[in-house]
This record gives C-alpha cells, structure tokens and sequence, in this order.
C-alpha cells in the first residue's frame, strides 16, 4: 500500500521514465528544428496499402479482430516468410499478429522469462528491450558493439552467457547502429544459443530495408535454429505505417501460443483494417519493397554525406532509418547535453545513443540521426549541420 509520501511505481521500473524518443520529437516542436530524432517516416506508405485498410474501413471491418490476428494477415505472413526466406510456416499455429513489434518483444520476454532469468542482449539496444526485460524481473546481460563497425566482440559475448541464460534478444538489421549482422556473427549467437538451450528472439522489422546489396539473413532460417527462434516483424517499419502498429511474430507452435497467451491479457487485438492493409501490402511485387529500401538508400546518403560535411566521423549503415555519427570533432564531450543543445545550436534533433547503454563510456559522444524523411528535409538538415561544423572549424 502507497502512502502519500512514497514512490507508486514498482522498483524494478525506476529509471524508465519518458522515452527519448518523446523528449526529443517534444524539443523538436518546441523549438521548430528538424526532426531527425524520432524514427518515423514523413510520407505515406504504398497507395494500395492504405487503399487496403480504406476499404476495409468502408466494408464494415471494424470490431475486434480475432486475438491472434486475422487470417488473411496470419496467411500473407506465412507466405512472406516462404516466399522471402523458404521458410514453412503454419498460418493458423505459429503466426501471432501483435499490435506493433514492441508488443511481439514484450510478450515474448513476458511468457518466456521467470524472475532471475537471464536475457542476453546487444547494446546500444532499442530501449524497450530494457524496460521490458525489467518488467518480466529478468536480467539483461549485454555486449557492447562499438563504433565505427559494431562488430561483435566474440570475448564478450561469451561472457554475457551462463548457465541462467534463457533467452537472447537480436535485433538485426540493427536499431539504433544500422548494422546488419553477418553470416559468420549470427553462426556464433546461434551455436551460444545451442550451448546453453537458450531461445532467440530476433528483431528483424527493418527486414526489407537493407542497402548496397547487403542481405538480411533470418535467424530461423539456419540450420537447426527454427524451432529456437521466434521472429518479429512489422508492417509500420516495412510500409511507413508507423502509426498502425501492426506486428507479429512466427516460430514454433508452443511459443507462438505462449506469447498469444500473454497478448491477450495485454490488448487482446486491435487495427483491423490495418491488419487488413498490411496483409495487402505483404503481397505487393517484389519491386515494390525494394523500390522502398532504394527510397530509404538515397535518403541515407543525402544524410550522410552532410554529417560527412560537416566534419563529423559517420557510419554508412547498411539498414534501418538510422545513422549515428561521433560529435567530438564539434567539441561536444557529452551527446546528451549536445542533442538538448543541437536545436538551437543548429535548428536539427537527433538522439545520443548512450541512452541505448549500459556503458555509457562507449557512447559517450555518438548521437543517431533518422533519415526516413523526405529528400528536402534532409538536404536542409545536411546544410544545417554542415553549417554548424563550418562555425566550429572557424573558431578552433
């Protein structure tokens, strides 16, 4: 029982507060500087995928969805991952539709994780991995990939396993760094998750968007790890239908089925003439989705090459909307104070990715710039920047 004078919130929650995405698409409507913190696209998706759900809308589709999903989405899901990744898939038995990937990543560390387990994670990590892991009572152990290439560090990795391990938390291609883990990196987690009969969970909802033919290689996909993995993606990432929140998550049948059995105490279901849309876009040609990764390359280069510009040591990620790119030569010794200071320095946001961290030191002057905007809008954020690195070259 709380008395007037002490904390509601459960101990194991301190510390998660507002999300910096929040705080920094706040400061960006404060202040009217460009928005490249949060990542979300500035245009529409496909105009058959919103006609999709228009018309769903407009054929009377809109009380509760059946709770694991509809089945036209269950079944377009399911011939995604075969048609993409020659993965067999049962529609009805291990397809589970989720109101976005957030929610597919919560149930599944909520149904998967006693208090004490342990969560094997990368870091800098999306930040509700943290949080998430909190909530079940779990542990999260970590290894760092540090810039500029993010490659594992083997030693480390080894380290973050033990004999409480339970699950492994893998986001590839990876938010908030836009690396894209390899063949050889994925073998080793997979044969760690063999050693210690741990479960993956793989983040993948940047799955079609990958550049300069870098391939996204499934976890479920190599051998033996099918009926270890479970797999999460999203149609907001895939069609720039952020705000739909339409995910899921495919594995084998027992897990699926724990993850619907904590999903339905969580929202039950929702969206379901976006469900509707998504299953429609699911099913679009092939030029379609990488007509949609190109759109997002061109814009990473826009980005780029102004930070680049701007005299500032860049990443050129390999997917995601993400690019992060190292301050100090600006003169900044802490992102976080630089990024509350960016708007008015220069009338742009972005995010300091220590707060994706455990060890700060290894973030410590790193920020992350999203590049899911329209080309103006980026071209002014890359002549802003590159402004503002001029200045400080002039006076240094």
């Amino acid at each position: 029982m709380t008395t007037p004078d002490s904390e509601p919130l459960i101990a194991r929650m301190h510390g998660f507060g507002a999300t910096i995405f929040g705080e920094m698409s706040a400061l960006a409507t404060r202040t009217g500087a460009v928005n490249l913190g949060q990542g979300f696209p500035d245009t529409d998706g496909p105009a058959a995928v919103l006609a999709a759900a228009q018309d769903a809308i407009g054929a009377g589709h809109n009380q509760y969805p059946p709770a694991r999903g509809l089945p036209q989405l269950r079944e377009a899901i399911a011939a995604h991952q075969g048609r993409f990744y020659d993965l067999t898939i049962d529609p009805q038995e291990q397809v589970l539709v989720t109101v976005g990937a957030t929610e597919a990543i919560a149930c599944a560390v909520l149904a998967l994780c006693e208090p004490g387990d342990e969560v094997v994670t990368f870091e800098p990590y999306y930040d509700s991995y943290a949080a998430t892991i909190a909530l079940a009572g779990a542990v999260r152990r970590t290894s760092v990939l540090r810039f500029p290439d993010f490659a594992i560090d083997e030693e480390s990795l080894r380290a973050a396993f033990s004999d409480k391990t339970r699950l492994v938390l893998l986001n590839t291609p990876h938010n908030p760094t836009g690396k894209v883990f390899t063949s050889a990196e994925l073998e080793l987690i997979a044969g760690l998750a063999r050693e210690h009969d741990a479960i993956v969970v793989t983040d993948e909802v940047y799955e079609h968007l990958t550049f300069d033919g870098t391939r996204h290689v499934p976890m479920a996909t190599l051998p033996g790890m099918f009926d270890r993995t479970l797999t999460i993606s999203s149609g907001g990432k895939t069609f720039a239908t952020t705000g739909w929140k339409v995910g899921w998550l495919t594995g084998p049948a027992d897990l699926v089925t724990a993850c619907a059995t904590v999903k339905q105490f969580v929202t039950y279901a929702a969206g379901g003439p976006f469900q509707a849309g998504i299953a429609h876009g699911l099913g679009l040609p092939d030029d379609v989705f990488t007509g949609l990764a190109a759109t997002m390359q061109h814009g990473r280069d826009i980005l780029t090459g102004g930070l680049r510009d701007a005299g500032l040591s860049v990443t050129s990620p390999q997917g995601t909307y993400f690019a992060i790119a190292d301050v100090a030569s600006l003169g900044a010794t802490d992102a976080v104070e630089f990024c509350w200071q960016l708007p008015e320095l220069c009338g742009v946001v972005g995010v300091p990715v220590s707060v994706f961290c455990d060890d700060k030191d290894a973030a410590r002057t790193l920020v992350r710039f999203a590049f899911c905007k329209r080309p103006e809008v980026l071209t002014e954020a890359a002549t802003r920047l590159a402004a503002l690195g001029a200045g400080c070259r002039a006076t240094t």
